[in-house]
């Protein structure tokens, strides 16, 4: 079982990571892509790389047949497949093995048997890991409610639906079967106890080829929307010791039951201090950097040593926890439109220097909605849950990416939030009504703007040169005139600050200039200020007006429902645009006529590309 060269069947800031194991493992690492990554930093990183096709992920990084013939052209002997894609499927496991390479992950079989939600709680609650009440979907008692209807196979919240009321419970199962069908070819539902408020918590576990398993305690998770983590941290904090113990145990009872190997999470649902099995995830976690702080452990190398053979490199009481860590995703998307997935080209990416980043984002680079739109992910440890947390904040501060919208301000304020300080978050809290301050977008501060100015007066008023020629106030005879700085922002805004020349510019501030102005970065928001130029009236040029509707997101135009010259009333459908697989329909603003189309079924649009234009009535 042994390997000398590694294939990463995969892309972006996982396949650095697990390239960066290989050179410290002294193994040959190989990296594959796409079109749209041909010129991606991970590509370049990798000892060698091949192609795999063309930019959509069903003809590269999700095909098996490729990826088994970049093996064989390049010469591999394992493969690892990180997170996402194929990570999770059995056929491509079984499709390594067969082709006479090491697969580095659990065997097939597991995979198929955890894959299932309906399997995998078979297997749990034969090993003795606590269960939610189940029930047969035609006889569901009227004291059951809430119940959760979900899909026994796949996952991101496809095929589920919440049911608080015995009338609606048929029409959730009938949209669920459906949509269960549609995205994993199987509608088999189950119908459990729906916990409300609960918390996210996870175990990370460890098993050899010689039966040994281990855990390396837990995360927290419960930051989530619409089921796609947001911050992670380790250990899960709040837990009594009781508790905490049933979630180990219970995840080496069910590893052992089943015959795990590598890498795997045990998530839990933990509410009113009992513990629920959710589902096992047969893989490296996107957050498996938060249990290697508190551990001192690298669990990619851990993950080599076990597909070649190697028993664990430590037993139980040898595995230790110290401290706190915390970790962040960065998006390209807007969370104050949705979270709706973003792209564009890159200008600038300055990352926080006294935290770890795993990315392989940087400046001059594009964000396409081909793939995750996560751009990466910054870790901070600290002596415990708080003082983690202040380093993430200030890890955030000084975190800026300019040219593509992100997340960043949105988790900056999500952190320094006083209901996340207290730990008052479940799994529904960025879903619900209590999370509506952080979805409001903040306005530009007098602070922000301040600090920008005094920035542009620095690019304006340059130090040394001649006094005859610096453009800095001075006057013979006299002290120098104050420095007067007039910026305007996005909303039009008039922004107007003088400045004495030993005022100092403030910390925190990230910015990019051009000859109009100057884009900031701001605690993780970003704000366009330019000068006021007296030939445009007060108004920024190609400004849309009221008529126009402009695409929210770069993505496909799946449908255009008008043509030219139609009457439309207020709310009806225009045409729906589709990224991500999250699609989003453009509805006319008012009572009107069509006068523009400016696309078609098919088209590839950027971001705010003119789509549809309405004269009022």
């Amino acid at each position: 079982m042994t390997f000398n060269s590694v294939l990463i069947a995969n892309r972006g800031e996982i396949a650095r990571r697990v390239i960066r194991a290989c050179r410290e493992a002294g193994l040959r690492s190989i990296a594959v892509y796409s079109d749209a990554d041909a010129d991606a930093p991970y590509v370049r990183f990798a000892d060698d790389a091949v192609h795999l096709g063309p930019t959509p992920a069903t003809e590269s990084y999700l095909s098996i047949e490729r990826v088994l013939a970049a093996a064989k052209e390049s010469g591999a002997e394992a493969i690892h497949p990180g997170y996402g894609f194929l990570s999770e499927r059995a056929e491509f496991a079984r499709a390594v093995v067969d082709a006479g390479l090491v697969f580095i992950g659990p065997t097939a079989d597991v995979m198929d048997a955890m894959g299932r939600k309906d399997r995998a709680r078979a297997i749990a609650e034969r090993a003795g890991v606590p269960v939610t009440p189940q029930f047969d979907a035609d006889a569901v008692p009227s004291d059951a409610y809430p119940v959760l209807v979900k899909a026994a196979a796949g996952g991101g919240g496809k095929g589920m639906r919440i049911v608080r009321e015995a009338p609606g419970l048929a029409a959730a199962i009938d949209a669920a079967r459906r949509e269960a069908a549609s995205a994993f070819g199987d509608d088999t539902l189950l119908v459990e106890k729906y916990v409300e408020a609960g918390r996210h918590v996870e175990v990370q576990v460890f098993g050899d080829t010689a039966g040994n398993v281990v855990h390396l305690f837990e995360r927290d998770c419960s930051v989530q929307r619409r089921h796609q983590k947001v911050v992670e941290e380790a250990p899960a904090y709040g837990l009594t010791d009781e508790l905490r113990r049933t979630l180990h145990d219970s995840s080496v009872a069910l590893c052992r039951e089943v015959g795990y190997t590598g890498a795997g999470t045990v998530e839990f649902l933990v509410a009113d201090g009992r513990a629920y099995f959710l589902e096992m995830n047969t893989r490296l976690q996107v957050e498996h950097p938060v249990t290697e702080e508190i551990t001192g452990l690298d669990l990619v190398q851990w993950q080599l040593l076990v597909a070649a053979g190697q028993p664990l490199p430590l037993a139980q009481d040898q595995i230790t926890a110290t401290g706190h860590a915390m970790e962040v995703r960065v998006y390209a998307e807007d969370p104050y439109a949705g979270f709706l997935p973003q792209a564009g080209h890159v200008l600038d990416a300055a990352w926080p220097e006294d935290a770890r980043v795993e990315t392989d984002l940087g400046a001059e680079q594009e964000v396409s909605t081909a793939y995750d739109p996560m751009l990466g992910k910054i870790v901070v440890a600290g002596t415990d849950r708080e003082d983690a947390r202040h380093r993430m904040v200030e890890a955030l501060d000084d975190t800026g990416i300019f040219g593509v919208t992100t997340n960043l301000g949105f988790v900056r304020r999500l952190v320094a939030s006083r209901d996340f300080a207290v730990g008052e978050v479940h799994t529904a809290w960025l879903d619900s009504d209590a999370s509506i301050d952080l979805l409001t977008p903040p306005e530009l501060s007098t602070e922000a703007a301040r600090a920008a100015a005094l920035l542009w007066a620095s690019f304006t008023h340059p130090e040394g040169g001649s006094p005859w020629s610096a453009n800095d106030g001075w006057r013979a005879g006299a002290d120098p005139a104050p420095t007067r700085v007039v910026l305007v922002d996005e909303a039009g805004k008039r922004w107007e600050f003088t400045f004495a020349d030993d005022d100092e510019a403030a910390t925190g501030l990230l910015a990019i200039a051009d000859r109009d102005g100057l884009t900031i970065a701001w605690q993780g928001h970003n704000w366009r200020l330019d000068t006021p130029d007296p030939m445009r009236g007060g108004h920024h040029l190609g400004a849309s007006t009221d008529a126009d509707l402009v695409s929210p997101m770069p993505g496909t135009v799946l449908k255009v429902d008008v043509a030219e010259g139609d009457t439309v009333t207020l709310g009806q459908q225009l045409g729906v645009v589709e990224a991500m697989k999250m699609e989003l329909a453009l509805q006319a603003p008012y009572d009107g006529v069509v006068s523009h189309v400016g696309v078609a079924v098919g088209d590839q649009v950027p971001i705010k590309h003119l789509l549809f234009t309405v004269d009022p009535a």
